[in-house]
């Protein structure tokens, strides 16, 4: 088999790594280390990763991830809120313009260009197959605008405003309960503004973002949605049982949807058991062929291996304390070709998981 020549990753949190973490995508990994090593500013719920983050653009570089869905986030937490957030959602909606701020000036200095439409996708992704390893160090990381959590969005304007500066796609709850609908660890169907989302959301061709709604807002959601839909990074409750995880019979109505699903390489999500901040992977043995595991369920399941690719969400709050043991960087997701090969993946299936299932998606369904 061959190495990847291009990866498409469905989630990753660049502008909350820059501007909550400080950290300059642009650096090295290394250099963002050992700067984190000899202190500065992080939040303080931070401090257990740091020094241990994965993602940079020299390693997406290296591992080949010339397109991205790249995230804006920031959640409403009212007074005596037990999750972190702002206090006003005019503060949330606030901090994604900021984020948003933060990918233009990317884009000013050469790093990255935003993707709208498929054309434009599939003619940057060309560009990436066609480069060398020399030429890709160069090339700048094409990215899809999402939105993880939707508390930030005030009203109908101000969604129609992201959509005008290209959002793409949006999940409409994170942890807990929010605005719009009930996330992990919650519970509940979408309360009627949820409902008047989705149908925003239709009318303005975003796709919904599945990811993190728990299990009565997910059906909820699924119900009163038509268009076109996605689990950005999410895994098998099978083989990880956490309610942030796809039970079997959402994996099935997701596949009936005509769904992709992104593999996530956050621990807590790949192992049973796993308890947070106190487990490390050493704990289980992790390591990345266990993704693999999460892959052949779903393919299992669909039938067929054009249902699943990746979608990391490394460096999503956590670091190398809760990533596979042998996952140091983001580029390291290329060992995921050869376990699959080993387990009778021809190569048109690897090159689907890599890239070619969201993009099948996208040349569908991007407006």
């Amino acid at each position: 088999m061959h190495p990847p020549r291009l990866i498409f990753d469905c989630h990753l949190d660049i502008s909350m790594n820059a501007m909550e973490f400080n950290r300059d995508q642009r650096w090295s990994l290394e250099k963002l280390r050992r700067c984190e090593l000899g202190g500065g500013p992080l939040p303080v719920d931070a401090e257990r990763h740091r020094s241990r983050n994965t993602v940079c653009f020299p390693e997406l570089r290296r591992g080949r991830f010339g397109v991205i869905v790249a995230t804006q986030i920031a959640r409403y937490s009212p007074r005596f809120h037990n999750l972190p957030g702002w206090r006003s959602p005019e503060q949330a909606w606030a901090h994604t313009q900021g984020q948003l701020a933060y990918y233009r000036t990317m884009e000013a200095c050469g790093e990255m260009v935003q993707l709208r439409t498929w054309p434009e996708v599939e003619a940057h992704a060309n560009k990436w197959k066609d480069a060398t390893d020399e030429e890709a160090e160069k090339l700048p990381i094409g990215y899809l605008l999402s939105l993880e959590g939707a508390d930030s969005i005030l009203s109908w304007k101000h969604l129609e405003k992201s959509r005008a500066d290209g959002l793409i796609a949006l999940g409409p709850v994170h942890y807990g309960p929010g605005i719009y609908g009930h996330g992990t660890d919650d519970e509940g169907p979408l309360p009627p503004i949820g409902h008047e989302l989705l149908k925003e959301m239709e009318r303005l061709g975003i796709i919904l973002d599945v990811t993190h709604l728990c299990d009565e807002s997910f059906w909820d959601a699924l119900a009163h949605y038509q268009g076109p839909l996605w689990a950005s990074h999410h895994n098998c409750r099978a083989l990880a049982n956490w309610n942030r995880q796809l039970a079997d019979d959402q994996i099935k109505a997701l596949i009936e949807r005509g769904a992709v699903i992104g593999m996530a390489f956050d621990a807590i999500m790949m192992v049973h058991n796993w308890a947070h901040k106190r487990s490390r992977p050493e704990d289980f043995g992790l390591k990345i062929e266990k993704i693999c595991e999460h892959i052949d369920h779903i393919c299992q399941i669909a039938g067929n291996a054009h249902h699943v690719g990746i979608g990391t969400d490394l460096d999503g709050g956590f670091g190398t304390e809760q990533t596979p043991m042998d996952l140091n960087s983001i580029a390291d997701l290329v060992k995921i070709g050869p376990l699959l090969a080993a387990r009778g993946y021809p190569q048109t299936d690897i090159d689907g998981i890599f890239h070619g299932n969201f993009f099948r998606f996208l040349r569908e369904h991007l407006q």
